[in-house]
């Protein structure tokens, strides 16, 4: 076993607190990580804090991981000692059922093993990304390009694919007009990638305070969407809306603003269930989707795509020390765009 230096939660209530946790030996298809930057994620905060249900603490949460190969097993042949990898938010999957075979390791019929917080196939809790080291075995280990840098490389692993992901499916490039609700470590992604596709891109965002950003960030229109006007002006406009937003919001009023056959995807996650008016889907032949992150050969593709067009996520770095101040932060929107852990610091 291998003791890695961590930070992790106790219970579901206070800060994350610096402790050691345990990783297994490197097996024959595993891949010893020196994590170099951890990202911060909405999601980590409502899971050590028990939002989306009990779990076994301590947990050391963080699924956008970028680091580099410090040891691999004997059968490894992905992977070399000194390469620049990531690791997302899935360690495992069964990798026999019809969507795993398909390349589609995310929606696992048995369920894909997640980075943290999940029973591993050894029965041990898995640990993610606040830690110092990881093992994770080489298929769920993808490439970092030279032409990224490790620290804005990390969001992508999470942020990065999550809105990829969708944006592929669904269409997004030109002659498309994609919405992007809700600025934050997800939609600023959305924006970048959306307009990187060649897609034309809008914000829709509670108020007009970062308009300058979305702009910068490759939308080329910015609406609030506290202003009733915003859904008579852009009725009928959009192909698609990706909403990154983790609060309910009135879905039915969004799906006004698509066009014939245009699909509305959630790929933010309330807890509170999001009612619609089924005649918002039917007078428009319309959709409302939702979509978790990629697979392992697309979020290799999206780092790919990300470093052709030097596409990294905008940051700030903190010491280990700060995560609990980042995690207040977070939750209170003070943040842009996402905050990513210096490994370095965690002693």
């Amino acid at each position: 076993m291998h003791t890695a230096n961590a930070y992790a939660a106790p219970s579901a209530a206070g800060d994350l607190v610096p402790t050691t946790i345990e990783r297994r030996d490197v097996g024959p298809h595993d891949v010893l990580i020196e994590i170099r930057y951890a990202g911060i994620c909405h999601s980590d905060i409502h899971t050590v804090r028990g939002d989306w249900g009990p779990q076994q603490y301590p947990l050391a949460p963080g699924h956008e991981i970028a680091g580099v190969v410090t040891d691999i097993g004997s059968e490894v042949t992905r992977h070399r000692i000194g390469d620049r990898v990531g690791v997302g938010c899935m360690v495992n999957s069964c990798r026999d059922c019809g969507n795993c075979r398909k390349g589609e390791e995310q929606y696992c019929l048995n369920g894909m093993t997640g980075t943290y917080g999940a029973v591993d196939r050894d029965g041990t809790i898995t640990q993610g990304g606040y830690s110092s080291h990881v093992v994770v075995t080489e298929d769920f280990v993808v490439r970092i390009p030279d032409g990224l840098e490790l620290d804005v490389a990390a969001p992508l692993l999470c942020a990065g694919i999550t809105t990829y992901s969708p944006l592929r499916h669904w269409g997004a490039g030109p002659g498309k007009k994609v919405a992007v609700v809700g600025l934050g470590g997800l939609g600023h992604m959305a924006v970048k990638l959306a307009s990187a596709m060649g897609a034309d891109v809008t914000v829709l965002s509670q108020s007009l305070k970062k308009q300058e950003d979305g702009l910068r960030l490759g939308a080329g229109s910015y609406y609030a969407t506290s202003d009733p006007a915003t859904f008579e002006t852009l009725a009928g406009t959009f192909d698609l809306i990706i909403n990154t937003v983790s609060a309910p919001i009135d879905i039915s009023s969004y799906l006004q603003l698509l066009t014939l056959d245009g699909a509305l995807v959630n790929v933010g996650a309330p807890a509170e269930p999001l009612p619609v008016n089924v005649f918002s889907l039917i007078l428009g032949r319309r959709s409302f989707a939702g979509s978790a992150i990629g697979g392992i050969r697309e979020t290799q593709e999206m780092l790919d795509f990300c470093a052709e067009h030097q596409l990294g996520a905008e940051i700030e770095v903190i010491p280990a020390e700060k995560i609990n101040d980042a995690y207040e932060r977070v939750l209170a929107s003070d943040v842009r765009y996402r905050f990513v852990i210096d490994a370095s610091t965690l002693g």
